[in-house]
């Protein structure tokens, strides 16, 4: 069953990366979302590949991998493919749905196009990328 506008604007009002912004912005933004189902074992979005969206989980999970190595698992709420998006670079990573994984896509010139409306969405991607680049750091020196 389809989300409606409203619904996925809820679900992209508690996702990190969008919780700065008022309605009338989140509305823009589901208006923009498509729903994308992936069954167990398809892929998300691929390495080496260059993005062409963003993807927020929705329902289900999806297995975060470089190579042979899980990274990380991602589940409701968590968001994927900025970065490959904005520098327009091949993705970093494989991101595979380890169960039937609901995702609401940004199509590339979408998110493009919501990062020069509205700054306060710019500041929180910049924020995000800053935290992962943290953290990539501090496993590095552990």
């Amino acid at each position: 069953m389809a989300l409606s506008r409203l619904e996925k604007a809820r679900l992209l009002g508690g996702v990190d990366l969008f919780l700065a912004l008022g309605p009338r912005a989140l509305a823009t933004i589901a208006r923009r979302a498509t729903e994308v189902e992936f069954p167990a074992g398809r892929y998300i979005a691929r390495q080496g590949e260059v993005g062409s969206g963003v993807f927020v989980i929705a329902r289900g999970s999806a297995r975060v991998v470089r190579g042979d190595e899980e990274l990380t698992v991602f589940g409701p709420g968590d968001f994927f493919g900025e970065l490959s998006v904005i520098d327009r670079a091949p993705r970093v990573a494989s991101v595979v749905a380890a169960e039937p994984t609901l995702c609401l896509a940004i199509a590339a010139w979408d998110f493009l196009a919501l990062l020069d409306e509205n700054p306060k969405l710019m500041k929180a991607v910049l924020l995000e990328v800053v935290a992962r680049l943290r953290a990539t750091i501090e496993h590095i020196r552990h």
